[in-house]
């Protein structure tokens, strides 16, 4: 049984309606997502990792470190050392941190425990390089643009600024550096981030709506550019039936509604995995996305991450302790040291500046990296009879290890598993850990989510800057389509508020605004 042509004509109107409303409600998010892509792809939200922290701080000097881990923890607790175990720096002087909460400096002992004014001012001075009297000091009492992320749960806070635009956040629980920006970084924050994910501070600071109204933005968003695109095709005519001032044309339009639907037809479904996949960023179905990949169990019960540590007691330490492990390589420039094994071997981790490692064995001289066969062997070993698909050495990022900044380490050891998750494990040589993971069940997050969005493939990351222009010129696209969306949503209010705005009263119909003459 047939369509009538009056039911078409009603259902062509319903549609365009829907589709012109829900534009009017969110061209100007569509237009903030757009342009701030491009932000995005070079500026991120200003933020303190563990690279920043070990980048600013001194060298150890193995001279300086005069306790041992034993006799440091005996100075806040009794019994075993709990892990990890780490010593670096704090206010200038070597410290040791057991675990995530105590501190003792390892040059008298001394348990850090009272954070004073004077004390968090000479870390953000240290940290800035600036001295210390050109620091203008606020208590941060409510929530601000470069807190509202999360770190305002680190308060109570100070922020110290300095005449060159510098500005550092320090918790007075801690005395630690949580938040650090630049004149440079906030403009980037302002032209990406901020707009990209709705981060102003009136609706961010309320996490939950800010939630919702990006789920429900994006997922609005998502069925708009759908209804949209499918108007679009429904309305081109490849015999082009349309005439425009004589001449005949397969879009029924003229002047913004003609531009809107070509930028549509090229960009709108685009648009739409794009919406999509930036609400499942949101994680809107929780129970789809899956949890972490697990391991196949191998020989002995052990997962191959755990293998790969494998079980060491502390006392194994005592045979070379950290003092003598720096003076070992007092030729680098090593800002932390972590207690660390390899196969059950205890090692010493090194962090040079400049984020490199160097591994220093209990037994044994220090090296930059361990044996990759070696590494293999363990893997095999731990993954059982036929537990292994595939292992190798990677000298370049694959579809599921990669990075467009080239910052993740290279070369790696992709160890795959016969399992029903696909799992993969990325091992680096130069530290004996995984350093990425992946299975079946991450494949939402993978390709849904950052191969829609990001346009992360390796045949793109790869040459660039062919994904810069791919991603700007999809991105110009976007915008050209928000603008034109834009222009329309202005005149159909103007219109429906009795023709305010001039040239747009006039009593057309939703559908014969601005239509061609139909051959």
């Amino acid at each position: 049984m047939g369509t009538s042509p009056a039911f078409t004509v009603r259902l062509k109107r319903s549609a365009i309606f829907v589709h012109r409303w829900l534009g009017v409600a969110l061209c100007v998010v569509f237009l903030l997502w757009f342009p701030s892509g491009i932000g995005m792809m070079y500026w991120d939200y200003p933020s303190v990792s563990p690279g920043d922290r070990l980048e600013r701080s001194p060298t150890l000097d193995a001279s300086m470190v005069r306790l041992s881990p034993e006799q440091a923890y005996a100075r806040v607790a009794d019994g075993p050392l709990p892990t990890p175990v780490r010593l670096n720096s704090f206010d200038g002087r070597p410290v040791y941190r057991f675990g995530d909460e105590a501190i003792v400096f390892a040059d008298t002992g001394e348990v850090q425990d009272d954070i004073t004014p004077a004390l968090m001012l000479r870390v953000a001075a240290a940290w800035t390089g600036q001295p210390a009297s050109a620091a203008r000091v606020e208590s941060v009492d409510e929530v601000d643009q470069w807190t509202v992320g999360g770190v305002y749960r680190e308060r109570p806070l100070w922020k110290y600024s300095w005449p060159d635009g510098q500005q550092v956040y320090v918790s007075e629980n801690t005395g630690e550096v949580v938040q650090y920006t630049t004149t440079g970084s906030r403009l980037g924050a302002y032209v990406g981030a901020i707009p990209h994910w709705l981060y102003f501070t009136p609706l961010r600071k309320h996490g939950l709506e800010w939630s919702r109204v990006v789920i429900w933005s994006s997922g609005i968003g998502t069925f708009a550019a759908l209804l949209g695109v499918a108007i679009g095709i429904w309305m081109y005519s490849p015999s082009k039936r349309y005439r425009n001032a004589g001449v005949a044309t397969s879009i029924p339009y003229r002047g913004q509604k003609r531009w809107h639907t070509v930028f549509g037809l090229l960009f709108g479904l685009g648009a739409v995995t794009w919406a999509f996949s930036g609400m499942l960023s949101m994680d809107p179905f929780p129970s789809s996305t899956g949890g972490p990949a697990g391991g196949r169990r191998g020989a002995g019960g052990a997962s191959i991450p755990q293998a790969l540590r494998g079980r060491v007691e502390m006392t194994a330490y005592a045979a070379k302790l950290p003092r003598e492990a720096l003076t070992q390589i007092s030729q680098l420039q090593v800002k932390q040291l972590e207690y660390s094994s390899f196969a059950g071997d205890p090692i010493y981790l090194a962090t040079l500046a400049g984020g490199d490692t160097y591994i220093v064995p209990v037994e044994g001289a220090p090296r930059a990296s361990l044996d990759p066969d070696r590494v293999i062997n363990v893997v095999t070993l731990a993954a059982g009879r036929g537990g292994l698909a595939d292992i190798r050495v990677l000298d370049q990022y694959d579809a599921y290890y990669l990075d467009r900044r080239r910052e993740r380490p290279l070369p790696v050891i992709l160890a795959r598993l016969n399992d029903d998750a696909a799992t993969r494990y990325y091992i680096s040589p130069k530290t004996g850990r995984v350093v990425g993971q992946y299975s079946s069940r991450g494949w939402v997050n993978r390709w849904l989510y950052h191969g829609l969005h990001s346009l992360d493939f390796p045949w793109l990351y790869n040459y660039r800057p062919l994904w810069d222009i791919v991603v700007i010129t999809f991105m110009l696209g976007g915008t050209a389509l928000c603008v034109t969306s834009l222009i329309l949503a202005w005149r159909v209010i103007g219109r429906k508020i009795g023709g305010a705005i001039p040239g747009a009263a006039g009593g057309h119909s939703e559908l014969s605004d601005d239509l061609a003459v139909e051959a």
